[in-house]
């Protein structure tokens, strides 16, 4: 298939080399010092002590130069998808299917849902519906990335641990077009189950992500130490059962308690999360998406949600701060 991964970051990178390895022809969108690392020498994709060096694949800050593909992998952070919206038309054809990985509630939440909700536009993460406007439900794919990498320097990935990216239709359905997918990252070397209910997939993956990834912000813990700690542990199991209770007003449910999805967290083991990272390098933080649009769905179902709110606040706080004053934050040792 004619691939192309649009944010060729941790995750997406991960996705764009191990299809290329399996004979994908691969194209990856980015930006700056990662795409420049990416074209001269190729992406280096590291487990450990082992380096696997990727180079039969195109790297380009530019849509345009690639034409309609088969799969579109949209794995941008879901606060800056609507900034490349009015250039999708490049590469998305009629036939093109796209598959979105984006951490918490995505855009499409409410498209071919059906029942009293059905269409409404998830304001967080979709400010005006452009994306609903812009972006053919048809199309989509659902996804949920379930390894945890980090771009250690640029055009370099390393892959801490997981290899699994359920996938479904927005209606449930089994069709020829996920089965294909499917089969696609299955021989890249992934696990892609193919689900008929993706929505409580998403809720799952949204449960640790609404809850570690704020707590690991505001204090550059990782997973370990917010799952080892108790009181940080009591915070994130509150934030999680708050949630819980969206979900299943929307009619999601959990194949797994709310104590093994801590555990699960707890033996990814020194993980620093995505969130985390982005303090750390000054990026804008992805809070809307985790946090924002599930505290809007509690107002849509009428759900009481104090501790996410107060915790939304406070990164919220910490995002705003580190944008107007352009800074990063990150720990050093002390050095006595």
């Amino acid at each position: 298939m004619k691939i192309c991964i649009v944010g060729a970051g941790a995750i997406g990178g991960l996705m764009g080399a191990r299809l290329a390895q399996s004979g994908h022809d691969i194209s990856l969108i980015a930006r700056g010092p990662h795409l420049r690392a990416i074209q001269k020498k190729g992406l280096a994709i590291s487990f450990g002590e082992d380096i696997e060096l990727v180079q039969n694949l195109v790297a380009t800050g530019d849509m345009s130069e690639l034409g309609h593909q088969d799969l579109v992998v949209m794995s941008l952070k879901a606060h800056q998808i609507s900034a490349v919206a009015d250039r999708l038309p490049c590469i998305i054809g009629p036939k093109t299917a796209m598959v979105t990985v984006q951490n918490g509630i995505p855009w499409w939440y409410f498209q071919k849902l059906g029942g009293d909700y059905q269409g409404r536009v998830v304001e967080s993460v979709d400010p005006d519906g452009l994306l609903a406007k812009s972006i053919d439900p048809d199309c989509l794919i659902g996804c949920i990335a379930y390894p945890a990498a980090v771009i250690t320097e640029p055009g370099v990935i390393h892959h801490v641990e997981g290899n699994r990216f359920p996938i479904g239709e927005l209606d449930g359905r089994t069709t020829e077009r996920i089965t294909r997918v499917s089969e696609a990252l299955i021989h890249a070397g992934f696990k892609s189950p193919i689900l008929d209910d993706i929505r409580s997939e998403v809720w799952l993956k949204l449960w640790g992500n609404l809850s570690f990834n704020p707590i690991s912000a505001l204090t550059h813990a990782t997973l370990e130490g917010i799952c080892q700690f108790p009181l940080s542990r009591e915070l994130a199991a509150s934030m999680m059962t708050e949630a819980k209770a969206i979900a299943e007003r929307l009619g999601a449910s959990f194949r797994v308690s709310l104590e093994k999805r801590i555990e699960g967290a707890e033996k990814v083991g020194r993980h620093k999360t995505s969130m985390l990272q982005d303090v750390e390098s000054g990026k804008p933080l992805e809070i809307d998406g985790m946090l924002g649009a599930v505290i809007e769905l509690a107002e849509v179902v009428q759900v009481e949600v104090p501790t996410l709110q107060a915790v939304y606040s406070c990164v919220s706080l910490l995002d705003h701060t580190l944008q107007t004053e352009n800074l990063r934050v990150q720990a050093q040792p002390k050095i006595i």
